[in-house]
């Protein structure tokens, strides 16, 4: 069988130290625009715009909104193209699954068949709209998706590998729910992975720091939005 090309995927040489087992790096700093996606997950108006005032004050007092305004610019300026997997769950449920689970999604104890974890927003509400201040432009793609992993039968890798993208800048929330199924799905898919931390969010708890300070260091970088602008390159 004739040797395999493998697109955008940095080798290692073959002649090099036998202990150098690995035959695919991530291992380059900056966010070149040619090999790096930005992922805006769930970026949706109701998240982002909530009715609750409580959780209105939680983003204002985080800065969130304006961080990703400043994260998507830096983005667009080298010309790196944003994606936007976007929950769009049936209004009726016929595409959700009612399940037994200990306490709902803000953590209060539940356990009762008759109240089952459903999705928030419905496809076709303004609530899952993107919300306007970060919305796509022309290049830019929308990726519909109806579980937590963004790439669980969507077409986000698909997008990824036909553009050559190996390393995913990753922002929206909340933590502990999409964006960490979405970045153990891109480790175990082998893409690189930068985590904004200043652009992530989760009201439960400590589970926002939790994962930005002590699970996705193990699996990618870190960082804050002017962080990453500042690696950029086209």
């Amino acid at each position: 069988m004739g040797p395999v090309r493998m697109r955008c995927e940095t080798r290692i040489s073959e002649a090099g130290d036998k202990d150098e087992m690995a035959r695919v790096s991530r291992l380059e700093k900056n966010l070149s625009a040619a090999r790096t996606g930005l992922v805006m997950f769930d970026t949706l108006h109701g998240y982002l715009h909530p009715s609750d005032p409580a959780k209105v004050k939680f983003l204002a007092d985080r800065n969130i909104l304006p961080n990703m305004q400043r994260l998507l610019a830096g983005a667009r300026k080298v010309g790196m193209t944003a994606f936007y997997p976007s929950g769009a769950h049936a209004e009726d449920g016929s595409d959700s699954v009612a399940r037994l689970t200990d306490t709902d999604m803000d953590l209060r104890p539940q356990g009762a068949a008759d109240k089952p974890i459903k999705p928030r927003f419905h496809k076709g509400s303004r609530d899952s709209e993107i919300a306007a201040e970060v919305a796509p432009i022309a290049g830019d793609v929308v990726v519909p998706k109806h579980r937590w992993n963004s790439f669980y039968q969507t077409d986000l890798d698909l997008h990824f590998r036909v553009r050559g993208i190996e390393t995913m800048i990753i922002a929206g929330g909340s933590t502990d729910v999409g964006i960490a199924s979405t970045v153990f799905a891109a480790r175990d898919m082998d893409y690189g992975i930068v985590v904004i931390r200043d652009c992530c969010y989760s009201a439960r708890g400590n589970n926002n720091e939790f994962f930005l300070d002590r699970v996705f260091p193990r699996m990618g970088r870190v960082m804050t939005a002017d962080e990453a602008v500042a690696l950029m390159v086209p």
